[in-house]
């Protein structure tokens, strides 16, 4: 897979080495001279450009590319490279670095985003996961569909305790993508029952997410005679 990533910068310089263990090409660009710092991520390509220029997208060749990420630290910036790649170069996944929460809202389709991460975001809702029992912790968002990775761990009280995957009536729009249980990670299948202290990852969409928290969180109170 080829990838380019706008802005070189800690951010941009950790996303490429990673891809890059990973097996995948990796073209860095950043208008930045005092950015260009080829020793640290060798194995990248390399190229001194403004990446909101039309000329210098050519050059990066961005229509090769599988997915663009726009990692620098200015909103502005990420959402015309978001543009651009997906409207201009017809790339197929467009990332986007939201850098201020505040500007969130921008990053959607609309801009060209598939998905945005902002750090702030992700970080205190990384916090909200290691201490939430119960409450459901929005992790990241897709900009098609409407849809959100969203976690909850399982409480004690919950009626889905010991009961099987397959036989939950999931909300609409609502896929349970992982188990982790532990220090596994399980693939779920119809026949894995769901444990209490089980932290649960689904895609869902932002509509069903009370409803999804609903289901899990509370222990369903006995029929009435």
């Amino acid at each position: 897979m080829r990838v380019a990533i706008a802005g070189a910068g800690a951010v941009g310089r950790s996303i490429a080495g990673e891809l890059l263990e990973n097996g995948h090409e990796v073209l860095l660009i950043d208008k930045a001279p005092t950015a260009i710092s080829v020793e640290r991520v060798p194995q990248a390509e390399w190229l001194l450009a403004d990446a909101c220029e039309i000329t210098s997208l050519d050059e990066a060749a961005l229509q090769r590319c599988n997915v663009v990420i726009a990692a620098t630290g200015d909103d502005k910036v990420n959402l015309v490279v978001s543009l651009l790649a997906k409207t201009e170069y017809g790339v197929p996944r467009v990332v986007a670095r939201v850098n201020n929460p505040k500007n969130e809202w921008l990053f959607n389709e609309s801009w060209g985003v598939d998905v945005a991460v902002s750090t702030p975001r992700l970080m205190s809702a990384l916090v909200e996961e290691a201490v939430s029992v119960g409450d459901l912790v929005r992790l990241l968002r897709f900009s098609h569909g409407d849809a959100n990775l969203v976690e909850l761990t399982l409480p004690e009280e919950s009626a889905l305790a010991g009961t099987q995957v397959g036989d939950v009536q999931w909300p609409q729009d609502t896929s349970l993508v992982t188990i982790i249980r532990g220090t596994r990670v399980l693939t779920p299948t119809r026949e894995d029952s769901l444990e209490a202290g089980d932290e649960l990852l689904f895609v869902a969409a932002q509509a069903r997410e009370e409803q999804l928290e609903d289901l899990l969180s509370v222990r369903r109170k006995p029929d009435a005679d």
